[in-house]
């Protein structure tokens, strides 16, 4: 019981980061590109996928098809937040997320988005 309430507050501990993630498809190389405000909703991401419920349905389709274990979810970036009044969070999240979309290209026979 000790054990629980203790990851709990290591949970609860733990920063928020905002940033860029991949799920990478081990099968065949294909790779999805997303961003967060937190971290902490991979989770809600893996847990949409396991119920085939995701919004995009070509990554749904082959998570269905190859399984879980055919994945994988890793972090890319963290965003660097600035102690500056006017840094928009968003803004700043969204210029990361179109630097990796164009460095990995994640379209077509690459990955899971429409240009």
């Amino acid at each position: 019981m000790d054990r629980k309430k203790e990851l709990k507050q290591q949970y609860k501990e733990t920063p928020i980061e905002a940033g860029i993630y991949q799920i990478k498809n081990t099968e065949n190389e294909k790779i999805f590109i997303g961003s967060t405000r937190n971290f902490k909703t991979l989770n809600g991401v893996k847990f949409s996928l396991e119920t085939g419920v995701h919004i995009n349905k070509a990554l749904q389709g082959e998570w269905s098809q190859f399984g879980k274990d055919a994945f994988s979810i890793d972090v890319l970036e963290t965003l660097k937040k600035k102690d500056d009044p006017y840094f928009n969070e968003r803004e700043e999240l969204q210029k990361l997320e179109e630097k990796w979309l164009e460095h990995l290209q994640p379209y077509g026979e690459r990955g899971y988005l429409l240009q």
